[in-house]
Order: C-alpha cells, then sequence, then structure tokens
C-alpha cells in the first residue's frame, strides 16, 4: 500500500528527535548542499572547479579522471535552481516511498545505477564523438519512474495517476530533447527509464508482465525426470517369467512321470523353485 512500509530491509539511517532520517533524506541534504556551495563558488568568481567535477568522455577516456562518472550528478548550476527544486521535491516525495517498498539496500542499489550506467554508456559514446554531462535531472526523473512502476494507480496532482504522469513527463523531456537534437541528453534520459523499469520489474514489485514471465520460465532450468519402476511390479513380472519358464517341464511330468526330465530340465526346475523360495522369504 502506498506510504505504507513494505520492505523488512527499510529502517532509517539515523533520528532527528522523534522524525527518521532514511536515506533519501541524506540525498537530497547532500544536493542541497552542494547546490549551495556551487552558487558560493560561481559568485565568488570560483567556478572552474565545478568544471572538474563535470563528467567529460574525453578526460575520462584518455586522462583516466573516472571520478568524472559519478560527480557529475552532484554538480547543479545556478542559473537552473528553479528546476532543481521541482526535482529535490520529486526526490524527497517519491524517493521515500520507493525505499520503503524496495528497502535500503535494494534503493541505494538502484540509485548507483541510475547514477553510473548513463555515464558509462556516454563513456562509450565518446570513442566516436566528445560528450559532456552535468546535473542530476535524469537521474531522479528515473526514481519518478520506479515509484509510478511499483504504484501505476495512485492519483497525483490532477488525479492523474502515477503511469501516465510518467509517460506524459517522458514525452514532454523526450520531445524537447529531439527538437534541439540533443542526442547524448535523449540517451541518458532513456537509459535512466529504461534502467529504472527494469530494476522494479525484475525485482516483482511492478506491474505483471507476461512476456517477462515468459522469458523468466525459458531461462530456468527444466526439471529432470527419472522413471523408476515399482519393486512391487518387478516381483510379479519375475514370478511370472519363473512361471512361464518351468510350465513346459511340469506338462512333461504330468504326462511322463519326473523320470522322463533329462538332466537340463532337472537342473532349470531346480533353479526356478529356488527362486520361488528367495520370493516367498
Amino acid at each position: 500500500m502506498f506510504g505504507v512500509t513494505t520492505s523488512d530491509d527499510y529502517r532509517p539511517v539515523a533520528w532527528m528527535g522523534r522524525y527518521p532520517v532514511d536515506v533519501t533524506t541524506m540525498l537530497v541534504g547532500a544536493h542541497i548542499a552542494l547546490a549551495v556551495i556551487a552558487c558560493i563558488l560561481v559568485a565568488a568568481g570560483a567556478g572552474f572547479f565545478l568544471n572538474g567535477l563535470q563528467f567529460d568522455s574525453a578526460e575520462v577516456l584518455y586522462r583516466g579522471q573516472l571520478w568524472r562518472v559519478v560527480t557529475y550528478a552532484f554538480v547543479h548550476s545556478p542559473s537552473g535552481l528553479l528546476w532543481f527544486a521541482v526535482e529535490m521535491y520529486m526526490l524527497f516525495v517519491f524517493g521515500r516511498e520507493v525505499e520503503r517498498f524496495l528497502g535500503q539496500r535494494a534503493y541505494i542499489l538502484l540509485y548507483c545505477i541510475l547514477l553510473v550506467a548513463p555515464t558509462l554508456v556516454l563513456t562509450i559514446w565518446g570513442l566516436w564523438q566528445p560528450v559532456g554531462l552535468a546535473g542530476s535531472p535524469a537521474l531522479h526523473f528515473g526514481i519518478f519512474v520506479a515509484f509510478a512502476t511499483i504504484y501505476p494507480r495512485v492519483e497525483l496532482f490532477l488525479r492523474i495517476m502515477a503511469k501516465w504522469a510518467a509517460l506524459i513527463l517522458a514525452a514532454i523531456y523526450t520531445l524537447q530533447l529531439l527538437a534541439y537534437h540533443a542526442w547524448a541528453d535523449l540517451a541518458v534520459v532513456w537509459i535512466s527509464i529504461g534502467a529504472a523499469f527494469l530494476f522494479v520489474e525484475l525485482r516483482g514489485a511492478g506491474p505483471e508482465m507476461v512476456w517477462l514471465e515468459n522469458f523468466r520460465a525459458r531461462m530456468q532450468p527444466k526439471p529432470k525426470f527419472h522413471v523408476v519402476q515399482k519393486s512391487s511390479t518387478r516381483r510379479v513380472a519375475d514370478s511370472e517369467d519363473v512361471y512361464a519358464s518351468v510350465d513346459p517341464i511340469l506338462d512333461k511330468i504330468a504326462k511322463s512321470g519326473i523320470g522322463s526330465l533329462t538332466e537340463s530340465e532337472r537342473q532349470a526346475l531346480d533353479r526356478a523353485r529356488n527362486r520361488l523360495l528367495k520370493k516367498s522369504e
């Protein structure tokens, strides 16, 4: 149920009086603190320090500045503070619900995937064309997509269900980037959307998808069946074989007497008798 803790792994990281501090709250606090620091640096004429934290495929590939794969999301330009405020609101409101549902460890893993997956793809992209990235709109939109996947029918603003709100925002986001031919940014957005959706689905938390269930069933190893005959069946078969083998000998005894048996027939009769005695034991 929306708004209720459903994971055994969910617990506050700390407490501020009676108020719990979870992972989402700490993330929001970290982003806000770094946005304030960025404003101070720009105001002091030291904004160039932020350039060393933004993602740049050329710097990552050819100078080994791997920290840029992660730090780009914590670089917030003062010119975009209005969208940044909306972004932090979405993270705080919807991120906490995703954390409560998935649990702390799964939520941290989801955040790390949304943080690193786009820049890993852009690093490969940079082999052909240098690309850059700064800020976290796509990352936190992915958190909202995860929420909408978990609670698709929850009504949000203007009584629009979460799944439709996610689709509308994704469409607007896509059209805007298409208009300016921002292919790298478009790739980042849809990598975030796809990663969030698949992460929730693969944990069995999203709406049922027939094709995904069929794929899982095909990937699971097929059980091996071993045919084992019952021991009682073998006893019956063995007994029938014994009687079938001595029937001609018994007929001969009935007609001509036991003295008419050859040595081999006597031996066969003795073997059959011994087998029947063992079965009776």
